[in-house]
């Protein structure tokens, strides 16, 4: 075994600005007129509070991730990807009232559970072991069609919960992680063609997607309905300019842009922070990226490598999905900003993963 180092100095502040940033926007953007008006049903404070209470326990299981041996999850790979599916299986069978069209939660009490969030956490160490285990073989890539198939079963589980933004991230982890063990070309690039009209599919027989995806191509014909989301959104953008109008001043989150808090908070960002706060806020995201590479670079075998570039690169592009949404550049999805956006399971996920980062980073 590697000699253990110290971990990522500049990853793990990248990853403590990224979660103090989001406790503010969380209550600067769903605080209307000093916080009592109500978002999601629920005051700002408590908001706040929840979200303050997820990203402790969050920052508990990152410690936790930091200090376990990352190879742990290489041998309970199996277990955990089933047991994402069992939660997924059911969140389908429970039905659970919607949100948004979609049934993405279990629900005990006032605490709630969504399953498609753990199965991202679930689905990179399996694809990670699969890789690292074929390719050590000289080179064979029969790691191909169980990484496939892991990743088909939890993005239709998924679908069947109408949530197409998740099933998109965790279809598009799958083809990364395949993309980069080095997936021949022609079988990727047929099973994304393969894919492409089951997408499609999923997005013209479902009304309400096809509405958003309409209002995508032309938001302007129907401003008060389908393409009011966009519209509001790039109003946030625009509003913002340079500097912004200041913390807890914007105006678009006062019943214009929809979910401020969750869906749509770049775009607050944006608002009250400006061209400047939503670069860097994109520049975090940059480093984290790069750190990640670096870590995998440096991991000392594959499943690290490639456990590490898994993680970099599943928040990298759900980053950079959101943004794309709130600036116009892709349909509505309701995929959340990493780190920032209201959402416990979310944020408990993603400091889970980022605790992996560093914990690859660790070893040399």
């Amino acid at each position: 075994m590697a000699k253990k180092l110290a971990f990522d100095r500049i990853l793990f502040t990248v990853v403590i600005v990224l979660v103090g940033l989001g406790l503010t926007m969380v209550y600067s953007a769903s605080g209307l007129a000093g916080g009592t008006a109500t978002a999601a049903g629920m005051s700002a404070p408590l908001l706040l509070a929840k979200q303050t209470v997820a990203a402790a326990v969050g920052l508990i299981v990152m410690w936790v991730m930091m200090h376990l041996d990352y190879r742990v999850l290489a041998r309970r790979g199996v277990v955990w990807l089933g047991l994402a599916v069992a939660l997924l299986l059911l969140v389908v069978a429970l039905a659970a009232p919607q949100l948004n069209n979609t049934n993405r939660w279990i629900r005990i009490g006032a605490l709630s559970l969504q399953p498609s969030e753990l199965a991202k956490l679930a689905l990179v160490p399996f694809l990670a072991y699969q890789v690292a285990r074929h390719r050590a073989s000289e080179g064979r890539r029969d790691f191909v069609t169980p990484s496939i198939l892991a990743g088909a079963v939890l993005t239709l589980l998924v679908l069947l919960g109408r949530d197409l933004g998740s099933a998109l991230m965790l279809g598009g982890i799958t083809a990364l992680v395949l993309f980069l063990a080095g997936m021949p070309w022609l079988q990727l690039g047929a099973g994304l063609l393969l894919a492409a009209p089951a997408a499609a599919a999923a997005v013209w027989f479902e009304p309400y997607r096809r509405e958003r995806f309409l209002a995508f191509l032309e938001p302007e014909a129907d401003p008060l309905g389908s393409g009011y989301q966009a519209i509001q959104s790039l109003i946030a953008i625009g509003s913002g300019g340079l500097f912004g109008v200041g913390l807890g001043k914007g105006l678009q989150k006062l019943h214009f842009v929809p979910y401020p808090h969750s869906d749509f908070v770049y775009a607050i960002i944006g608002e009250e922070l400006g061209l400047v706060g939503a670069l860097g806020v994109m520049a975090l995201f940059g480093v984290l990226f790069w750190r990640g590479v670096v870590t995998g670079l440096r991991a000392p075998d594959a499943f690290g490598r490639y456990l590490a570039w898994g993680f970099a690169g599943a928040l990298t592009l759900q980053a950079l999905i959101h943004v794309s949404v709130v600036l116009g550049l892709l349909p509505a999805t309701g995929v959340t900003l990493p780190f920032i956006s209201y959402g416990g399971t979310s944020l408990v996920v993603t400091l889970a993963a980022s605790g992996v980062l560093l914990n690859v980073s660790q070893h040399a």
